[in-house]
């Protein structure tokens, strides 16, 4: 990740750490349910879960998966808030600060890797999967969750828009197939995957990132303004002069290091 990336990322969730203790899309639901799942039939024995955030997906990993689970993050308050969490939770997690392209780990240390709901931060997501092949060992998996990136360039730039006006530390959501494409290049191979939708609800997504009163309003006009097959791309609902939610696609992959 980039100097500049890295302190943009920071910046916006050093800020916002605590609102993702209690952000249900991160805290829960079918994708998470799947992604353990999926952990559970591997039956790893050491886990690590890279850009944890508030560290809902280290934390069931570890209370329903496997007892060594370490979580990873860029993000020094984004810890302190997933280490309280966990503490609460009573789920034995170690937590190491580090930026997902040069982890501090030796190669093949874990059986299974996690990253949930964040590539789209990642600077270099081709450096970011070819530093979680190295941590893996050999057959060892990738277990992926991102926004799915939409084929349509109008309806992906809209949504790039709107993302970026929110948090500035958002880069890009990837289609599927660039997906792959990026995880072949990585040594990696598609084993399963899967999409699951989201709804998130206008006034928490956008609280979430305090945005200022002005931003906000600017954001909505832009999305009020946006044709129409863009805001139907994602079912934006609107209500007067009001967007109340709209919907994102979660792409779900299990990836085996080659």
């Amino acid at each position: 990740m980039s100097e500049e990336q890295a302190r943009r990322v920071q910046a916006q969730f050093g800020a916002t750490a605590a609102a993702y203790v209690t952000s249900a899309g991160h805290a829960g639901g079918e994708d998470l349910d799947r992604l353990v799942a999926w952990g559970k039939a591997l039956g790893p024995r050491r886990i690590l879960d890279v850009a944890t955030g508030a560290g809902h997906t280290a934390i069931a990993f570890a209370l329903g998966v496997a007892r060594s689970v370490v979580a990873c993050d860029l993000t020094e308050p984004m810890l302190r808030t997933a280490r309280d969490l966990a503490a609460s939770r009573g789920a034995p997690v170690t937590f190491a600060a580090g930026a997902v392209e040069k982890l501090p780990f030796r190669d093949g240390a874990f059986d299974v890797v996690t990253c949930r709901i964040a590539p789209h931060h990642f600077s270099d997501v081709p450096a970011a999967l070819r530093e979680i092949a190295r941590v893996l060992r050999a057959s060892g998996s990738f277990l992926l969750q991102d926004i799915l990136g939409h084929d349509d360039p109008e309806c992906a730039a809209f949504v790039t828009e709107v993302e970026r006006r929110r948090d500035p530390s958002h880069v890009r959501a990837y289609p599927a197939a660039e997906w792959d494409s990026m995880l072949r290049a990585a040594g990696f191979v598609v084993k399963d995957e899967g999409l699951v939708s989201k709804i998130r609800m206008w006034d928490d997504w956008t609280g979430r990132m305090r945005m200022s009163p002005e931003a906000r309003r600017e954001l909505d006009a832009f999305v009020r303004a946006a044709p129409a097959r863009c805001r139907a791309a994602f079912d934006f609902k609107l209500a007067g002069d009001r967007v109340e939610s709209f919907t994102d696609r979660m792409l779900l992959i299990r990836a085996d290091k080659r």
